[in-house]
């Protein structure tokens, strides 16, 4: 068996036909002035599936994110965030670059959480010396990991009696819902934003939502327009991420089984460490055959993102159980001839 697979993230998936057609047959207007109906229909079915009062659609995540950190905060002040998470590694540094605002790394489990303990010792001390400490930034899931919704209450408690606020990136969080066999408002209840992404595990080509209360997203709309996010007939991409909450929400335990399956069939392998979570798989080779196992997926036209030590394997819309066996039988191939 041979064929093409492409396992380095779920953001890969392409929009099927059913979703373009949903795309070219929006009813649009023009979002900055608020008259995009598809726009306006997709936000409140955010705002309402998180339990918020209002919701704002984004060209991306890291558009999302930094349009609610910049809303909670202003030059000078400092965020607490996991020393791992998203925004602080992956988002350019955008909040200190645009904003002003300091991140202050925590410490995170082996699972990606924070301990609310944690939380509480890194605010700072209302002292001249110090930046102000306004807000606590969580993620879930945390590469692939689920927060639980007891942690993620639990550190915005801690957080909302010191005084901060809270802003969870939830560009995973359909998987964690549905990991859990919960809705998202069970995580996004004691939050004060959140991010939910569309093109990542739903399959949405492009665009992520904010939503929190309304004063937030009044705010966040004007950093969305600084960031030149104010878009135009962009219903048409709304709608995309209309049809991914009608259509494919419930089929991301498809991935999650999926990624099972990959981490089963590469648990008999010796020496071949394997973590699974969700739709990720972590995979340790023994270090002295990394480069070789990498140039091995290559030539099988699989491509994963072969981080050293670890690898990243990703389960998503476009992977089905041919390609994940088909994946599992080029490693098996690779260490029955090493």
């Amino acid at each position: 068996m041979s064929m093409n697979a492409d396992f380095r993230s779920d953001t890969l998936t392409q929009a099927s036909p059913d979703m373009r057609a949903s795309m070219a047959s929006a009813n649009v207007g023009d979002d900055v002035y608020g008259e995009d109906p598809s726009v306006n229909e997709l936000q409140d079915r955010i705002a309402s599936l998180t339990g918020k009062e209002a919701a704002l659609f984004c060209a991306s995540g890291t558009q999302s994110n930094l349009s609610a950190v910049l809303s909670h905060g202003q030059r000078g002040d400092e965020y607490l965030i996991g020393r791992n998470y998203h925004i602080l590694l992956n988002e350019v540094a955008g909040a200190s670059a645009l904003g002003g605002m300091t991140p202050w790394p925590i410490n995170v489990d082996e699972n990606g959480g924070l301990d609310p303990a944690d939380v509480v010792a890194e605010i700072k001390e209302p002292d001249q010396h110090h930046p102000i400490t306004s807000l606590l930034c969580l993620e879930n899931t945390v590469n692939g990991y689920v927060q639980s919704v007891e942690l993620i209450s639990d550190l915005s408690q801690a957080a909302h009696n010191a005084g901060l606020s809270v802003h969870l990136d939830g560009a995973r969080l359909f998987n964690a819902a549905i990991d859990l066999g919960v809705p998202i408002s069970d995580f996004t209840t004691s939050v004060d934003t959140v991010s939910i992404c569309l093109s990542k595990g739903l399959g949405a080509p492009v665009g992520s939502v904010l939503a929190g209360n309304k004063e937030t997203i009044d705010k966040a709309f004007r950093v969305r327009k600084m960031l030149g996010g104010g878009m135009r007939q962009s219903g048409h991409l709304a709608a995309a991420g209309l049809y991914a909450l009608d259509h494919q929400v419930d089929r991301l335990i498809e991935d999650h089984l999926r990624a099972e399956r990959i981490a089963q069939g590469l648990s008999n392998i010796n020496g071949l460490d394997v973590k699974q979570a969700t739709n990720m798989l972590w995979v340790t080779p023994p270090p002295e055959v990394h480069s070789s196992l990498s140039a091995h997926l290559e030539n099988a036209n699989i491509k994963v993102i072969p981080w050293s030590p670890t690898m990243r394997i990703v389960t998503h819309l476009d992977i089905d159980d041919e390609a994940a066996d088909y994946l599992v039988e080029v490693f098996q191939d690779f260490f029955s001839n090493n």
